[in-house]
């Protein structure tokens, strides 16, 4: 039998209809909405990086020895084929290739990578590749960062542009989107 409070309504409760009480829809449609824009609760995973495949992108091999890719966020990297594609992938590599790392994600992108930030040493390594100039601030998912690192990463990419650090030592570097795009145009 539903209580009183087991019914919505404005004091007439329907006979036979089970309905939420409005804090518990409140709370499932903000977990629904989280989940759906893919901002919910993190996770955080260690482990050893395997692999660095470019700038933006690794391989970490768990405590329970399962492989996962790892797609940086917030950041893009130049591609194998632009320039400072190779040092960008030197400088990533640099910094945690061999090492344990710890990933704080939220998502996994369309090819099944988790997308999240790593940390070698309490080091945000994606920060540290804008500040060196070998990686973009990925504007178009920056509404997936929290408000302080948008805006540290919105600011390294700036210091960086100004002082012509990396990829901004070009005159006009080609964006990873823009690159990708051109690419698959026919």
């Amino acid at each position: 039998m539903l209580s009183e409070t087991d019914r919505v309504g404005t004091g007439a409760a329907t006979p036979g209809v089970l309905v939420m009480p409005r804090a518990k829809v409140i709370v499932w449609l903000a977990a629904f909405l989280a989940l759906w824009l893919g901002i919910a609760h993190g996770e955080e995973l260690g482990g050893k990086v395997i692999r660095v495949a470019d700038g933006d992108t690794i391989t970490i091999l768990d405590a329970a020895q399962a492989h996962h890719t790892i797609r940086l966020m917030g950041i893009d990297a130049p591609e194998k084929g632009q320039p400072f594609g190779t040092k960008s992938r030197e400088s990533l590599s640099s910094m945690v290739a061999g090492r344990n790392v710890t990933v704080q994600w939220h998502k996994r992108d369309r090819y099944g990578r988790l997308v999240g930030q790593v940390f070698a040493d309490s080091h945000d390594v994606g920060l540290v590749q804008i500040d060196r100039g070998l990686a973009w601030h990925y504007k178009a998912y920056e509404r997936e960062q929290n408000a302080a690192d948008a805006r540290g990463y919105a600011e390294a990419e700036n210091e960086a542009r100004a002082a012509r650090r990396g990829l901004w030592a070009d005159r006009k570097p080609v964006a990873p989107w823009e690159y990708r795009q051109a690419r698959r145009a026919p």
